[in-house]
């Protein structure tokens, strides 16, 4: 069985201790492939020196976090601009908008957004979608955008019915993370109505660990509890889960 996590931040601080070891155990539960997000252009360092070590399973993205776009964030966005012309990513991420922390900077969210997308589409990469408290304003720009030429994930899916089909046709698949094993996720209660096809596995390690391990530090091996509450959702096996999710993964990144 191969497991793929789309969107696992294993160069965080928080595996400064253990990186290695967390990263073995991802390989021993079958995890052969991790997606990598940027967050802005000081973690651009940590994320060239983790894909060295481990160039036939860790795979980057480029981007700038919504929550960092601040005074500075055009200068952030011509980094961006710069490493995707410099190097091979697989990804613009993660890009979108967060109202949850502060909106003070919406406008430029929504600009820093925008221009990210058109980077995509020049390279031909997929986008890594972040949304926080912000359904309606990402939406707003992904319609302005949609097309042929956009897909990508949108990561940790949080939404409801609704938005899972709106976000599906804007030609994105959903990436569906620990919040699908908590009580009070509110995704399982319909995610069976949506095709398998246009889901992928997520952990956005270190956080949202999955029941059992909800309030500690999460790591890419417990993509495996996401995929087996899904196997139970969709009443499938986990063999099932485990390869059609790997393969819309493929479809996502040109793997």
């Amino acid at each position: 069985m191969i497991f793929t996590d789309t969107h696992s931040h294993i160069y965080s601080d928080a595996f400064f201790e253990d990186q290695e070891q967390m990263i073995q155990r991802a390989f021993d539960a079958g995890v052969e492939r991790i997606f990598v997000p940027a967050i802005d252009s000081e973690t651009t360092n940590a994320m060239f020196q983790i894909q060295e070590k481990y160039p036939e399973n860790v795979f980057l993205m480029m981007g700038l976090h919504p929550t960092y776009v601040k005074e500075n964030y055009k200068n952030e966005l011509m980094h961006v601009k710069n490493q995707l012309s410099q190097k091979k990513f697989y990804a613009v991420g993660e890009i979108g908008m967060d109202l949850y922390w502060d909106k003070s900077y919406k406008k430029e969210q929504q600009e820093a957004f925008h221009f990210q997308i058109e980077l995509a589409k020049k390279y031909h990469l997929p986008i890594n979608i972040h949304c926080r408290e912000a359904f309606e304003e990402t939406f707003e720009v992904l319609e302005a955008n949609k097309g042929a030429d956009l897909s990508g994930i949108f990561h940790c899916f949080t939404g409801n019915k609704e938005q899972a089909l709106k976000a599906i046709d804007c030609g994105m698949k959903l990436g569906i993370g620990g919040v699908i094993t908590f009580k009070n996720g509110k995704i399982d209660q319909f995610l069976k109505e949506i095709p398998l096809e246009h889901i992928v596995l997520e952990t956005d390690a270190p956080y949202l660990a999955p029941v059992p391990y909800r309030g500690k530090r999460n790591e890419s091996s417990y993509v495996v509890n996401v995929a087996e509450k899904l196997a139970t959702i969709y009443n499938i096996s986990l063999d099932e889960i485990a390869k059609i999710t790997t393969q819309n993964s493929k479809a996502v990144f040109g793997i």
